[in-house]
């Protein structure tokens, strides 16, 4: 399933009621990074962000802070 495809509030609805998945986040903006985090942060949902090598580390400790240990990051 390609989850690229789907809106932000789509995939804030499935990391809240608990679905993991991996998504290729380089056209998402920071804020809807953290809303999906913060869903998944709810739930324990496990979601990776890919394409992220072009963040700050700000961005980065953003949207793993609103994660709390469910996001994992790649580059």
């Amino acid at each position: 399933m390609s989850f690229e495809l789907k809106t932000t509030m789509e995939l804030v609805q499935i990391a809240a009621a608990g679905g993991g998945f991996r998504l290729d986040a380089a056209m998402r903006t920071t804020p809807e990074l953290v809303q999906i985090a913060a869903a998944a942060s709810r739930t324990g949902a496990r979601v990776t962000f890919a394409g992220l090598k072009f963040r700050t580390t700000p961005e980065l400790v953003q949207i793993s802070a609103a994660g709390k240990g469910c996001v994992f990051l790649e580059g």
